[in-house]
């Protein structure tokens, strides 16, 4: 069959051998449903799920409809059977790919070192433009991990001297989400490793304000320390 590329991060999109395959919605939203399960999906709980707001019939049709479009020559994306339904084994997914990665970056399985642009790899949500319930389930579910190992990245890059990379990371997860302050203290302690420290302060200042003005609350402790740190006089200047 070739090899297909399933896209679900930044967008939906499916590549055959290099060239770009055209589905209507209906095919996309079953191939993207399928992509979330590492097992067969009772077609009923496909169809209800994709179409929840449709009576039984009318939602097991659409289905059968959205499957029947995904069926072009040469081109199997879908495992079916009479009651279930899965990705064939061939189509790869984009979303699976980075989600290991993920994972090995948090448990440092893989040495961030020898990662090239380490933060491009994390940037982007699931697709981002779908209003779907399950959809918005599962983009809060990778953002959260996203935020996670960009700041797991920003840490250990610090801590082998790639600091361009690091804040590079630590600023991804700042703008993923303004108001986490973990994600700040990251880009702060990557800028001190560097002796940067009127960056890390005016980082610090960008999430006072940030803070005061939109949840009414003031930096914690352990921000206030790193803060602290920052002004505190250097031995070294005399």
């Amino acid at each position: 069959m070739g090899r297909v590329e399933l896209s679900l991060i930044r967008g939906f999109r499916v590549v055959h051998e290099g060239t770009m395959v055209s589905l209507p919605l209906g095919a996309q939203r079953v191939l993207a449903f399928l992509a979330l399960h590492d097992r067969p999906v009772l077609r009923a709980a496909v169809a209800g799920t994709l179409w929840q707001d449709a009576a039984e019939r009318r939602a097991c049709a659409s289905l059968r409809s959205a499957l029947w479009r995904l069926n072009q020559p040469g081109l199997r994306l879908v495992d079916a059977t009479v009651t279930s339904l899965c990705l064939a084994p061939h189509v790869r997914v984009d979303l699976q790919r980075v989600e290991e990665l993920a994972h090995d970056v948090l448990s440092r399985r893989v040495a961030c070192e020898a990662m090239g642009r380490p933060a491009q790899s994390f940037r982007g949500d699931f697709l981002p433009d779908w209003p779907d319930d399950w959809v918005l389930i599962e983009r809060e579910r990778f953002r959260q991990l996203r935020l996670h190992v960009l700041e797991a990245l920003c840490d250990q890059l610090t801590e082998v001297g790639r600091f361009g990379e690091a804040v590079d990371a630590g600023l991804a997860a700042v703008a993923a989400e303004p108001l986490r302050e973990s994600a700040h203290r990251a880009v702060m302690r990557a800028y001190l490793a560097e002796g940067n420290r009127g960056e890390a302060l005016r980082q610090y200042d960008l999430y006072r304000q940030l803070a005061q003005t939109e949840l009414g609350v003031a930096p914690s402790a352990v921000m206030r320390a790193l803060v602290a740190n920052t002004a505190a006089p250097d031995p070294r200047d005399g």
